[in-house]
């Protein structure tokens, strides 16, 4: 069941540590008070650009994407920490794939849940200063559905990141089942997948109807770089 919660309860005098404004109004989905995160323009970009890249980038048709080391986008000066001055920069741009904070499988499980609403709260922040976003999708272990794929509304265009995700053999399993999971709950009108998006795990949801959209990597784009010279 949604509901909504009152988050202006910081005392008079005191800093908003916790970056409630960012979920001010909003609705809230499951057991652990995921925000939704509501999209309001469904559209496929042409063009990915890594967000530590933005800063000396004029490619401002592109959407940003946060498929890189968290060090890049996270801590002290990071967009969590200093959201005003990332959303300037991202104002520039078409859009914004919501930031991939980790969720790795070895991680607490707080820090998964906690790190799920910030890609949540981070995406609404940037829905109310007029900024088109696209929701994106993190799993890990099965135990993870029941706050991986909330406050994400159905039938709409969700991005993923396969980096590092599906390099080794013993993780496979793992992706499939998150994969197959997300598609069964969200059901998705488009993919986006940032990075490679193997047959053994798409051609059997590409053959249901499910559109996918693959970017290459700007590691695969480096190496065919080096290759041509």
């Amino acid at each position: 069941m949604n509901k909504s919660i009152c988050t202006k309860r910081i005392r008079k005098g005191c800093k908003d540590v916790f970056n409630a404004f960012m979920v001010d109004g909003c609705t809230f989905e499951g057991k652990y008070d995921i925000p939704i995160c509501l999209p309001k323009k469904l559209e496929i970009p042409t063009k990915l650009i890594a967000y530590d890249l933005t800063k000396s980038s004029v490619e401002y048709d592109a959407y940003v994407h946060f498929y890189i080391d968290d060090q890049k986008f996270d801590g002290p000066q990071g967009i969590w920490n200093k959201p005003e001055k990332a959303l300037e920069r991202l104002k520039k741009f078409k859009g914004v794939i919501i930031p991939d904070f980790s969720t790795n499988i070895d991680f607490p499980t707080s820090l998964k849940i906690y790190n799920t609403y910030r890609m949540r709260a981070f995406g609404c922040y940037l829905l109310k200063n007029g900024i088109n976003v696209i929701n994106n999708v993190r799993w890990s272990e099965p135990e993870s559905y029941e706050y991986c794929f909330t406050g994400i509304p159905k039938h709409a265009i969700i991005a993923i990141g396969t980096i590092g995700c599906i390099k080794e053999k013993r993780n496979w399993k793992f992706y499939q089942q998150g994969l197959d999971e997300m598609i069964k709950r969200l059901e998705p009108s488009a993919i986006l997948v940032y990075g490679s998006a193997p047959d053994k795990f798409f051609k059997k949801h590409k053959d249901n109807g499910i559109i996918v959209y693959q970017y290459e990597s700007q590691t695969s784009n480096a190496f065919r770089k080096d290759d041509e010279r």
